[in-house]
């Protein structure tokens, strides 16, 4: 299988289709149904959904009950079993059905050319416009041991039925029929409970004032509520307008999220396509013990749940991969790129932080903070948040004690805006100059720089951040405050802080659950709330335009690296003085884009993926050279205000850039850092997968393995390559010359970061092949 197929990555595309019946004719509506069944497994459906009644249409009344319409329903049902012969998706259609001399309201499902269940309609309502009960008896009415009588084969027939792939217990489904899904307790709560990850509802459901917006809230809610995902196809052109009127509605939710939504009034018909994760819905389940806890509860009702086993044959390595394309994967999924939902999430994300800082205050009964004020985002946020505090708390900023401690590699421009935001805030402004002590404590450690040699190791580093903490920590002894942290959770996953007493270690922290790319965006909305005036937000956007950067290493040890001078030998550096010109370090140079490394941390942290599946959707979501679906969604657009400002940049990685961050985040988080995520200071919770405190959501052994990540990124490493080479093979027999050489560059690409990687055994016969194949070369044998 094909690292860029979507099916191998446990994900599954849904088709909902609404079809344009014509009315009473099941001959011509099962010929419209085959051609929009056929068209979607041609998309790469597994799954294809028809509304409630579509064979005959849902507004016969009284027609319901006559032989012509029964019988043709049946011959319909016969050559759309036919028809899913050749075709590997399941059909999920509905048909009024006659057994035993009552009459059901029923979704049949289908696949490889048989019946595999009918599942008849639960509660079929009989109030106001709908009249249901004057023709069909419910599922309950049916008498036990009821079965489908097709071809003299017993087809299981009750709603206690959920289908299951053999190959994949993961692909489960399950299905119910238009009211069902509006009754305090549903048949899916228990097809849920029972496994099933893809809740399937054919409905009819006519159109009034208000009612779409209903679907969509009982939707997004039944799907959040069984961490599921739930198709819904309602009735659209065709129906009878004799009294009601109909939209055609087709909506795709996955645990409460839209996936993808049909247009309505649509004058013909429609097929509405959502690729679903099953393996976050499994995961989210996994995760919560009480889903297991509830099923046990109900042990009763769910041992009565049949499984139907069912066979999905997913594409074969010779064939073009299904690639992903009905879904968004979003770049940032800590920043919602929606300008009304961003806005929201930063008024709950300052106000969260804000709160939690006034009972900290107030439990402590201490009313004066302390913090350092670097004149970078971190610092500047949690100062703004002090503020906020105090204001609320109608305390004077005066109770504010920041400090800027400039040293051996501050910049101009940040120590002028530290100083400027400190007085525009109108808080206590201090700085003290920690190059003395630190020079200090290089010269007690034996440190070369103590005696004028260029050596910026960490130690120089480290030294620095713990002088700073040190007199913040001895201020606050002094003064009668606590330390208020500013370190974030992107610094915090990568363990891009100093321990102990550096910027590790505070009092109470404020950012610790934040993002470095949400908090660049939350400082934008304070920007854009004007909650502090022109003269603070002036600042505050300069501060936003600052390159990343811790600030510890002095410019020039970089830009001299192949300077001739000898940096070895002793410079006269005696009055530690500083070019306080220097550009700045940037930390994204050093470490990895930030955006990839949040990227990575939510789905390790949160959904808890495989390397290969987080890689899969790092390279869709950001990769610019990753294989598209024609009919892709739209890549995500740039995260921006309700104000249209946005402040993040708008940029594309190459898979192999992908591959190489993810390794260093891999290594980083699940081996080299983890001690300092045990220790950490009491901080707010902003947000679902947010929090590495070991007293919330992440708790990890800090001498814990991390050879299966690494094991898995290497043997992903590999298979993206061998997929590579197919593509590149598959567009070469075709003749297709831009993707022949758009899937070999990217062969080459992979083969040679292969090649370069430590921890690969080029020995190993597979990876030499791959290597070999990559470049022309003839195979080793």
């Amino acid at each position: 299988m094909s690292f860029f197929d979507m099916y191998t990555h446990n994900m599954c595309r849904v088709s909902v289709c609404v079809p344009r019946v014509v009315l009473g004719d099941a001959m011509a509506n099962a010929a419209e149904i085959g051609r929009l069944y056929k068209e979607a497994c041609r998309e790469g459906a597994a799954v294809v959904l028809f509304p409630e009644l579509c064979i005959c249409g849902y507004a016969l009344d009284d027609l319901l009950q006559q032989d012509a319409i029964l019988d043709e329903c049946l011959e319909a049902l016969r050559i759309l079993k036919k028809v899913t012969i050749d075709c590997r998706g399941l059909l999920i259609v509905g048909s009024p059905l006659r057994i035993t001399g009552r009459l059901y309201n029923c979704g049949i499902v289908m696949a490889g050319g048989e019946t595999l269940g009918v599942i008849p309609k639960s509660y079929p309502p009989n109030f106001r416009e709908f009249y249901e009960g004057r023709y069909f008896i419910s599922a309950a009415a049916a008498p036990p041991e009821t079965f489908w009588l097709d071809n003299d084969r017993k087809i299981p027939f009750g709603n206690h039925l959920i289908f299951k792939c053999i190959d994949n217990p993961t692909f489960c489904f399950g299905v119910e029929i238009c009211q069902d899904v509006w009754v305090p307790i549903p048949p899916s709560t228990y097809q849920a409970l029972a496994g099933a990850t893809i809740l399937l509802n054919l409905s009819a459901s006519n159109i009034t004032i208000g009612k779409s917006s209903f679907r969509h809230e009982l939707v997004a809610a039944t799907s959040a509520r069984l961490l599921a995902a739930y198709a819904y196809s309602s009735a659209g052109q065709g129906e009878s307008t004799n009294d009601l009127a109909w939209d055609g509605q087709a909506l795709i939710f996955e645990a409460g999220d839209l996936i993808a939504e049909s247009g309505r009034f649509v004058d013909e018909s429609t097929n509405t396509y959502a690729d679903i994760d099953l393996d976050r819905l499994v995961q989210d389940r996994t995760r919560d013990a009480t889903w297991a806890n509830n099923a046990r509860d109900h042990a009763q009702r769910l041992a009565n749940i049949q499984s139907l086993l069912f066979n999905f044959s997913k594409p074969q390595i010779d064939t073009p991969p299904t690639l992903l394309a009905y879904r968004r994967v979003p770049k940032r999924p800590y920043v919602p790129s929606d300008p009304k939902t961003l806005a929201q999430r930063c008024y709950e994300v300052f106000n969260i932080q804000v709160s939690g800082l006034i009972q900290r205050i107030r439990s402590s009964g201490i009313n004066k903070l302390v913090l350092g004020i670097s004149g970078g985002l971190d610092s500047t946020h949690a100062l703004l948040v002090c503020c906020r505090a105090l204001d609320t708390l109608k305390l004077p900023r005066t109770n504010i004690y920041a400090y800027t401690m400039p040293a051996f590699a501050t910049s101009t421009k940040t120590k002028e805006y530290a100083t400027r935001l400190m007085k525009t805030l109108q808080v206590e402004a201090n700085e003290i100059d920690v190059r003395p002590s630190c020079h200090q404590m290089l010269k007690d450690l034996g440190h070369p720089y103590a005696q004028g040699i260029r050596k910026y190791d960490v130690t120089f580093e480290n030294v620095q951040a713990g002088e700073r903490t040190n007199h913040l920590f001895r201020i606050a002894n002094h003064r009668n405050a606590f330390v208020v942290g500013t370190g974030d959770l992107s610094e915090l996953a990568m363990g891009w802080c100093t321990y102990g007493v550096g910027d590790h270690m505070s009092h109470y922290s404020v950012n610790a659950s934040l993002s470095k790319s949400l908090i660049q965006c939350v400082i934008q909305w304070v920007i854009d709330s004007t909650f502090f005036g022109d003269s603070v937000n002036s600042v505050l956007s300069s501060i936003l335009a600052l390159e990343i950067s811790p600030e510890l290493v002095p410019q020039h040890s970089i830009d001299e690296e192949e300077d001739d001078e000898d940096e070895t030998q002793p410079q006269d550096i005696s009055t530690t003085s500083l070019d306080m010109h220097s550009a700045l370090q940037s930390t994204e140079a050093a470490l990895g884009p930030y955006d990839l490394h949040d990227f990575q941390l939510y789905h390790a942290t949160r959904r808890g993926l495989r390397p290969a599946k987080a890689a899969f959707l790092a390279c869709f979501a950001w990769a610019n050279d990753f294989p598209r679906h024609p009919h892709a969604m739209p890549v995500e657009p740039q995260p921006s205000l309700s104000s249209g400002s946005s402040v993040l940049k708008d940029r594309n990685f190459s898979i192999v850039q992908i591959f190489s961050f993810q390794r260093i985040f891999f290594r980083r988080f699940f081996l080299t850092t983890q001690f300092k995520r045990t220790c950490v200071p009491n901080a707010p919770k902003v947000g679902d997968g947010s929090s590495l405190s070991p007293r919330g959501d992440w708790r990890a052994p800090s001498d814990s393995s991390w050879r299966p990540w690494e094991r898995a990124w290497i043997k992903t490493m590999s298979w993206a390559l061998e997929s590579s080479i197919r593509l590149r093979d598959q567009s070469s027999s075709s003749e297709d010359t831009l993707d022949y050489h758009k899937y070999n560059q990217l062969a080459l690409d992979l083969a040679d970061f292969l090649e370069s990687t430590n921890g690969f055994d080029l020995d190993d016969d597979k990876v030499v092949s791959l290597l070999d194949e990559a470049r022309g070369r003839p195979l080793y044998l």
